[in-house]
């Protein structure tokens, strides 16, 4: 049939892409969104390891919280990489943002975690046992027994399929399962256990939420604090005594319980068979007298990792050194200067930098760096060295500047640094007239070049016996005080943490079905299956024991 002549073909439709038509999630759905990825435990596991990666550094570095006099000499020794480390807060890791930052994002994430799993595992406590499948024997742990007509049970009743089912559930229950029986044409008992599992696993998780609770707390309540004591000298618990005091956000100074702690003597034993590890330390043993809030005194010992109890507080013994007594006279002989003053060890033989400075007394101030030796010898250039770290041949080499030592004005200075600009080198390498850095030995004088007056490094042995070179130098101790209030509370968390995972891991979840099905020609077939909730290689061995304990609980041997 042909078309009018004014017909007009119009062009065929593009075909139609098929798409999914996706709603907006919009900011609530964002949110939620986040929301479920923070709180999966997927993301809780990766915060976790990034703690534990973050925590590094502070393994690294010294912490101020803990070694301030480290980050002073890390300071002095790595002048231009350790402002970009501080910007970085790498000297307070633990207090970092960045690290509170992962820290707040776990706690968060393991709450979210926990609560639907919580609430899920609750539902599950309180709900039955499942109905017993219709086919057991397509379950992968299965076996069957048939019991002969006539057989009696030990009390010499028959054996019917109700009075089996009856003794199947005493049998699993005294095995610590829940049960529930179903009737009808197939009598059935369905049991489970392991709950434990699951309980161990939320114990395991709710603890760990603790112990991120209880560190947080203690961090906030408690407070560390550094005290360098010279033997001889006393520390009170007073915040101004410690030579650095790092207090939580929420410490308060009713916090310092008072006590008093006298270092009565400080000793070291040093290696001295071995020969491959001659002078390594073996022991150090600081004797302490400490005085309670009623004054009564009480001796006590602190070594490393033997922390000192007391007050709420644990002193520990980070430290030590030797702190070698230094007196400054005037031309006309009088004392202006006269203390221990602690040197930092800069090695394992403990050659030892410290610092002095006279700020009054004299026509100028004097500042000296000084090295200690505590068994000097003279290499072949004749610059000397420490061999061991005990005093052998204790020397003091001292260099001397005169001029300002930058202190008038107020501002705090370390006193482990001198800033020498601005001064003039009276006795060292660079010293202009050539005078050579002092050299002194325990209980000589040298002058102080210009006239100033003297300096003396004095012999701290007893008068009875002057040549005692153990006794001629003072040693000190670097005191690390440190109080958690929730130490306790982080320890039982811990105990819940190890239970809850050894419960998690050992503790199998099974489903265990036993049904009784009565044949035609009398018999009563016994069908035994179990089902694992995870991997659960004994549940072949579970199940045939189940079907062995109903056999003797039945008084009869059953043919398979």
């Amino acid at each position: 049939m042909s078309r009018p002549s004014d017909h007009f073909d119009s062009p065929a439709p593009e075909p139609k892409v098929p798409g999914i038509a996706q709603p907006s999630l919009g900011l609530i759905g964002y949110l939620r969104f986040f929301w479920r990825q923070l709180t999966s435990m997927r993301t809780a596991l990766v915060l976790l390891l990034m703690l534990a990666i973050a925590a590094v550094p502070g393994s690294l570095f010294p912490q101020r919280s803990s070694d301030p006099n480290g980050v002073t000499l890390y300071f002095s020794t790595n002048p231009t990489l350790a402002p970009v480390l501080d910007k970085f807060q790498l000297f307070d890791v633990y207090s970092s943002a960045w690290f509170s930052a992962i820290y707040l994002l776990l706690f968060i994430s393991l709450i979210g975690c926990v609560i639907p799993r919580a609430t899920h595992h609750v539902k599950a406590l309180a709900s039955p046992p499942p109905k017993t499948p219709a086919r057991l024997d397509r379950l992968a742990a299965f076996s069957a027994f048939e019991v002969v007509p006539g057989e009696t049970d030990a009390s010499g009743d028959p054996i019917t399929a109700a009075s089996a089912i009856r003794a199947a559930r005493a049998v699993l229950r005294k095995g610590g399962y829940r049960v529930r029986l179903f009737e009808g044409r197939e009598l059935s008992a369905s049991a489970e256990r392991g709950y434990a599992r699951e309980t161990g696993n939320l114990v395991f998780h709710v603890a760990l939420i603790g112990i991120l609770f209880a560190v947080g707390i203690g961090g906030g309540f408690g407070y560390t604090g550094q005290k360098v004591l010279v033997v001889g000298q006393a520390f009170a618990n007073v915040r101004l005594t410690f030579d650095s005091f790092n207090p939580g956000r929420f410490f308060t100074d009713d916090a310092l319980v008072p006590y008093r702690l006298i270092l009565n003597s400080f000793t070291t034993k040093y290696e001295q068979q071995n020969k491959d590890a001659y002078g390594q330390p073996i022991d150090y043993t600081a004797k302490v007298t400490t005085y309670d809030q009623a004054g009564t005194p009480t001796k006590s010992v602190i070594k490393v990792n033997d922390p000192l109890q007391i007050g709420g507080n644990q002193i520990y013994l980070l430290g030590n050194g030797y702190a070698p007594s230094i007196t400054v006279r005037d031309p006309n002989g009088k004392v202006v200067y006269s203390e221990p003053v602690p040197f930092l060890p800069q090695d394992t033989n403990l050659t030892s930098l410290g610092i002095v400075k006279v700020p009054d007394g004299l026509s100028s101030q004097v500042g000296m760096r000084g090295i200690f030796y505590p068994t000097a010898a003279a290499a072949a250039d004749g610059t000397l060295g420490s061999v061991y770290p005990d005093l052998q041949n204790p020397v003091l080499s001292l260099v001397l500047y005169s001029g300002d030592l930058g202190i008038n004005k107020g501002q705090p200075k370390s006193v482990y640094t001198l800033n020498t600009d601005g001064m003039k080198e009276l006795a060292g390498p660079t010293a202009l007239d050539g005078t050579k850095a002092l050299r002194l030995k325990p209980g000589q004088t040298a002058k102080i070049p210009g006239g100033l007056g003297s300096v003396t490094f004095d012999n701290k042995a007893p008068k009875s016996d002057p040549s005692n070179l153990e006794q001629s130098v003072p040693r000190f101790a670097s005191l690390d005080v440190h109080r958690d209030p929730t130490q306790g509370w982080v320890l039982f968390f811990a105990i819940c943490v190890l239970l809850g995972l050894l419960t998690s891991l050992f503790v199998p979840r099974r489903r265990v079905w036993v049904k009784a099905v009565e044949l035609g020609d009398g018999r009563i077939r016994l069908e035994y299956a179990g089902l694992a909730r995870g991997e659960d290689p004994g549940l072949d061995a579970a199940v045939r024991a189940i079907a062995e304990k109903h056999s003797h609980q039945l008084g009869l041997r059953l043919t398979r």
